[in-house]
């Protein structure tokens, strides 16, 4: 079974209706649903892989990246997410991109085949969010350009109606995924990253 680090913030970790904390899930209290992250669904549509679940609340990139080594370790295959709480905290997104690129980089480093999600639309940031996420997102398809490593999520949420913004049903609170925008990330965005 190949094992698969996903590493990232809120978007990894499942929120609001998931957390891979057991802490965190007992205060989510009744409303908790494992499907409410995109590992679920990628694990049912891939079952020859193992995905664990990296993701930590409100983390920047920066410190997210200082997770890695141990997130990864025996695991063949790495996923890089985060950038939308430099966002939200009006940080630079180049300092973002940075981060995210040497994350790539040093999973490259490491033998590991990578894979990199770009920042999702922000229904409840939109207007004001969105040239800072556009900005964000060019700078990590140009990572993956250059890194050769796929790009993936912004564009499977994406509702085509209201650029910049998910469909009301892909969303749960407006800043998240619902458990249907996690199955489409997991079942129609991620592909597991060749070597």
């Amino acid at each position: 079974m190949d094992r698969v680090a996903a590493l990232g913030d809120s978007i990894t970790a499942g929120s609001p209706l998931w957390d891979p904390d057991p802490a965190v899930r007992r205060r989510i209290g009744p409303a908790l649903d494992e499907r409410s992250q995109w590992q679920w669904w990628a694990a049912r549509a891939h079952p020859e892989l193992e995905l664990r679940n990296c993701g930590v609340y409100g983390e920047r990139a920066e410190e997210i990246e200082r997770r890695l080594e141990a997130s990864v370790a025996g695991a063949g295959a790495l996923v890089v997410q985060g950038g939308i709480n430099d966002v939200a905290q009006g940080r630079p997104v180049e300092d973002a991109a940075a981060a995210l690129r040497r994350m790539v980089r040093r999973g490259r480093s490491l033998g590991l085949a990578v894979a990199l999600a770009d920042v999702l639309p922000w229904n409840n940031g939109w207007p004001a969010a969105g040239p800072e996420i556009r900005r964000l997102n060019e700078l990590v398809r140009a990572i993956g350009a250059e890194e050769r490593v796929p790009v993936r999520f912004h564009d499977t949420l994406e509702d085509p109606e209201r650029p910049g913004r998910m469909r009301e049903d892909w969303t749960e609170d407006g800043d998240h995924p619902s458990v249907e925008g996690y199955r489409r990330l997991g079942e129609l965005a991620f592909r597991l990253p060749s070597g």
